[in-house]
């Protein structure tokens, strides 16, 4: 069974067990020979690098060294520890000095990633589902927290099946989300995820709709032939474009739209759609609806996305 004690930073520092275990210097001192991993907020970094964190009870330090894990040899990027102010470390307490007359913590935030990596990411095998945090955006992708800080890839083709010009269309930096491990390098110590396989299937996706529906939709493409309108993150209908209405309308990528439903038409894959009118807003907002519940399903060997009647198969093949 896989372990789960190893959070995305950011999911530890609320619970009562983790304040509790910062309350006093003696519930810190507990910590350490327990060697606990616990979570406070960053909210200094000196002009040595160093990370100054607030442990209620005292202050605490990491040291630049401390602050990220990296390979023998190799030495953590300075971005990697400024940009940690503000926010949620993980640390396990190493010690106690004086500075300035006052006691303060020694902390290693890189003594926690490496106990995560061996103990919890070591075990992940392609097709486990796990919990992640979005770190940042990129044009090509979003890096995801796998627990205690330790990065992943999730490409911007994984995210959904429905194209999306960047992944801000899809998430927030500091969400979590539920990701699948897609592929693991182990020479390189690298993990990527995938998101789109927690979103359902074109089935479960065209259950929602039904032929004679108008329906809110964003527009995602638009092509000599039609406009990709999507209805879900994983169902996008090509749309026609009403000629009459053509002048009034504002194509534009990412502008919502509202979509007649001409036909759904499961072995082809399609969709068809007829474009009424767009306006400004997002018709789809909050959680998207997974079909795959992490916390029963923790593990899926293989997700076929294409309908049993489409002789079209799209699927994933977790090796």
């Amino acid at each position: 069974m896989r372990n789960h004690s190893y959070k995305p930073e950011g999911m530890l520092i609320s619970r009562a067990e983790n304040r509790e275990a910062m309350a006093t210097p003696a519930a810190l001192e507990r910590a350490m020979v327990h060697g606990t991993i616990l979570e406070g907020v960053a909210v200094l970094c000196d002009s040595e690098l160093a990370l100054h964190v607030d442990l209620g009870c005292m202050e605490g330090i990491i040291p630049r060294e401390e602050a990220v894990w990296h390979r023998p040899g190799e030495a953590p990027k300075d971005i990697a520890v400024i940009t940690r102010v503000g926010k949620a470390v993980c640390f396990k307490v190493s010690g106690f000095t004086q500075r300035g007359g006052k006691t303060c913590a020694l902390l290693s935030r890189s003594a926690a990633q490496r106990e995560c990596a061996q103990n919890y990411l070591a075990a992940l095998c392609p097709g486990d589902i796990i919990p992640a945090r979005v770190t940042h955006l990129e044009p090509f992708g979003a890096f995801v927290d796998i627990g205690c800080g330790m990065p992943s890839l999730l490409s911007v083709d994984c995210i959904s099946v429905s194209r999306i010009a960047h992944p801000r269309d899809r998430f927030t930096a500091g969400a979590y989300i539920p990701v699948v491990v897609r592929q693991i390098d182990r020479t390189q110590n690298r993990i990527f995820v995938s998101h789109r396989e927690l979103l359902g299937t074109w089935a479960e996706n065209a259950a929602q709709f039904s032929a004679g529906q108008t329906v809110a939709g964003i527009i995602r493409s638009i092509e000599s032939y039609g406009i990709f309108v999507e209805l879900a993150p994983n169902l996008a209908g090509l749309a026609e474009l009403r000629d009459s209405r053509a002048p009034s309308l504002d194509l534009t990528v990412g502008r919502s739209a509202a979509v007649y439903i001409k036909s759904i038409i499961p072995e082809r894959m399609k969709v068809k759609l007829v474009l009424i009118d767009t306006y400004s807003g997002l018709p789809q907002t909050g959680t998207p609806r997974y079909y795959i519940d992490p916390a029963v399903v923790g593990h899926i060997d293989r997700w076929r996305y294409s309908p049993p009647a489409s002789p079209r198969v799209i699927e994933t093949v977790f090796a």
